[in-house]
């Protein structure tokens, strides 16, 4: 089958553009692979792309002016000079929206958040808080479907040939919007919370001082979480809260101390790999997910836990 595997807005290819890449080249089982990257000039990212069986690599002629030329325009006009199939990206905000509007408007099958995808073009999810594990076939010929992270286990590429980087004229119409002003977002060398591959959370039992929490996934590479009942209490921001009405991980390990386990954080953070929790109250309901469980005192803890990282690293 071809594939076109929509990139968004990025420069560099990021781990779940890895994972994205490796499901597209299994899928297309020697069909050409196709890229769409929304960036005029994503220098280097053609070179990147080399060993991923990657045919074409599509970027915008020109970059917009104002608003009038839209990420769904681009893909459209990606979609139609590609004829795929099987349209593949990020199970983020912009690229859930940018593909519901487009599979309206094609009358084509969408399927989001998915853990999983067979050659035969059978998508596995997680459902109900990851209660249940579904699987869904698309009836339409054409299909867009969004990978959530940490679902595919990436291959490491060399050699190969960099793909053709072709420039797509899109056409506009309507009213244009124009840009007034941007502001970037506060920079971090933490990876970011839906995206990281380890995944360090507090809860209500840590306290005010999230430092030790901090400390731990620094030493990791992790990024920072944080139970509801922490973010309520004004000890970290909104955009690190895990659960019903956070956001929803899937890392290949989750630590978490001093967070019970209700439901509602339990249902964006169940489907992690390996969960390994720290509470002083062995009847926590977070036991009962983890694969490994320490009855203790995080601040006693998570300082030995840290004494013995740092000692390992040398």
């Amino acid at each position: 089958m071809h594939v076109l595997v929509d990139l968004g807005h990025t420069r560099q290819l990021r781990s779940p553009d890895h994972e994205l890449l490796t499901l597209a080249r299994t899928l297309a089982g020697g069909d050409p692979v196709t890229v769409l990257s929304h960036e005029p000039q994503p220098e280097g990212l053609a070179d990147e792309l080399a060993g991923y069986g990657v045919a074409a690599l599509l970027v915008p002629e020109q970059e917009a002016a104002d608003l009038s030329l839209t990420d769904t325009a681009l893909l459209d006009a990606a979609l139609a000079d590609s004829g795929a199939t099987l349209v593949l990206g990020a199970n983020d905000a912009d690229t859930t929206e940018w593909f519901a509007r487009l599979a309206v408007r094609h009358s084509a099958a969408i399927i989001t958040d998915a853990v999983g995808v067979a050659q035969d073009r059978t998508v596995t999810k997680s459902v109900l808080a990851g209660g249940y594990t579904t699987t869904a076939e698309p009836t339409t010929e054409l299909a867009f479907v969004t990978l959530a992270p940490n679902s595919v286990q990436t291959e490491e590429v060399s050699g190969g040939q960099a793909p053709q980087v072709k420039p797509l004229a899109v056409t506009v119409s309507g009213p244009a919007a124009t840009v007034t002003g941007t502001e970037a977002a506060p920079a971090s060398s933490r990876p970011k919370l839906t995206e990281a591959k380890t995944v360090v959370v507090g809860g209500r039992g840590v306290g005010e001082d999230f430092s030790l929490i901090e400390q731990l996934a620094d030493e990791l590479g992790a990024a920072v979480g944080a139970s509801r009942a922490a973010v309520d209490a004004g000890w970290v921001e909104h955009a690190a809260q895990v659960g019903q009405t956070g956001v929803t991980v899937s890392p290949q390990l989750y630590l978490c101390a001093g967070v019970s386990g209700a439901i509602q954080h339990r249902a964006g953070m169940q489907t992690s790999q390996t969960i390994v929790a720290i509470n002083k109250d062995e009847n926590a309901q977070i036991f009962e997910i983890a694969d490994y469980g320490v009855v203790g005192d995080l601040h006693k803890v998570i300082p030995q836990l840290l004494e013995t990282v740092r000692a390992r690293k040398g």
